[in-house]
């Protein structure tokens, strides 16, 4: 193999994406994913690739300092993609110390293997940050993050990412490490896992269950469909800049009530439903403590330099979403049961 590239959560929604991408695209590259196989780890998110020669899965804490270093010793990364986090804010208002120990902690002991790894040689190497828009605080009505917008993280979910993103960069201006940093927006797309917005709503809708909205609905995201960020990702690995952050945004900003209606409006059409009739299950809930207001990316760095753009709009991105989990009902069973999570049993442990 040409290259040995680590990928952290490469079980995650995002991560799986990026591992299928790496596998397909880079049949000389060795990719190894690294998951924890936590609640919103799913090993079935790869079963199209998981026999292909290029492709090894090791199941581990990226919080497990002597596991990670070994992991270093047995396969000598030339790269590393990390996506492994804590990610869902909610959860993080509930139990802050899980998203200090996996953020904070888990990146600092990456960062310590792969500086250890490298220290004799970092010419080919890289240490690529995958982190959110979140980091940089809320908007008013008006104005873009750019890679210069000074962070104002408001939750502990975002505040462990904004503290992790610094770790990075310090490592690089400290150790020289080869570091290229992204912040991106909302994704979506298939294989989420069903507590965020877009698959919890389609699943609701589809049982006639109670679609939740925080307060009034009127928070606004910029949405990015998930293969155009694994897009993104395989360019700034391969041509970003060292020491550089990269803003990845869909261009698509949607208040969230309006985001429902139009989910609502293709929902009915595709369950063959009266017009209006999945609106009526929106339900507003108390909103969320600390909730930011609006976000919005400018990804003109990106394009710029390095060519990338998004390749979908959000009401083609949506339609093609809801398709996905309509036609994979399974594997939304699976997960709701916690089913999924006797795949890792039955293919890896069993052989």
């Amino acid at each position: 193999m040409n290259k040995t590239i680590l990928i952290t959560g490469g079980a995650g929604f995002i991560g799986s994406h990026v591992v299928r991408l790496m596998v397909r695209n880079y049949p000389d590259y060795r990719i190894v994913n690294l998951d924890a196989l936590t609640y919103a780890g799913n090993l079935e998110n790869l079963k199209d690739i998981d026999s292909k020669d290029n492709y090894l899965f090791e199941k581990g804490d990226i919080t497990d300092a002597p596991f990670i270093n070994q992991l270093f010793k047995k396969y000598r990364f030339d790269g590393v993609i990390h996506l492994a986090a804590e990610s869902h804010v909610d959860r993080s208002i509930a139990d802050p110390l899980a998203f200090i120990q996996t953020n904070i902690i888990g990146t600092v002991n990456l960062l310590n293997a792969a500086r250890d790894s490298w220290k004799d040689d970092m010419v080919g190497k890289r240490f690529y940050h995958i982190s959110t828009d979140e980091v940089y605080g809320s908007l008013g009505e008006t104005g873009f993050f750019i890679e210069e917008t000074a962070y104002d993280p408001r939750s502990p979910y975002s505040s462990s990412k904004a503290s992790s993103d610094h770790l990075v960069r310090a490592y690089h201006h400290t150790y020289n490490m080869p570091v290229v940093i992204s912040n991106c927006s909302n994704n979506y797309g298939p294989n989420q896992f069903p507590e965020k917005l877009i698959p919890l709503s389609i699943n609701n809708i589809k049982h006639n269950k109670p679609i939740p909205i925080y307060g009034k609905g009127e928070n606004v995201r910029d949405w990015l469909y998930v293969e155009d960020h694994a897009r993104a990702i395989d360019i700034i690995f391969h041509e970003g800049k060292n020491g550089e952050t990269y803003n990845i945004g869909g261009n698509n900003e949607w208040q969230n009530i309006q985001l429902i209606k139009k989910l609502c409006e293709v929902m009915d059409q595709k369950l063959g439903r009266v017009k209006g009739t999945s609106e009526k299950l929106i339900t507003y809930v108390t909103d969320r403590a600390g909730h930011d207001m609006r976000y919005a990316i400018d990804s003109s760095k990106l394009k710029r330099d390095l060519g990338w753009e998004p390749s979908l709009q959000f009401e083609e991105g949506i339609v093609k979403t809801v398709d996905w989990y309509l036609e994979n009902e399974d594997w939304m069973n699976r997960i709701v049961t916690g089913e999924y999570e006797k795949y890792y049993q039955n293919q890896y442990q069993h052989r």
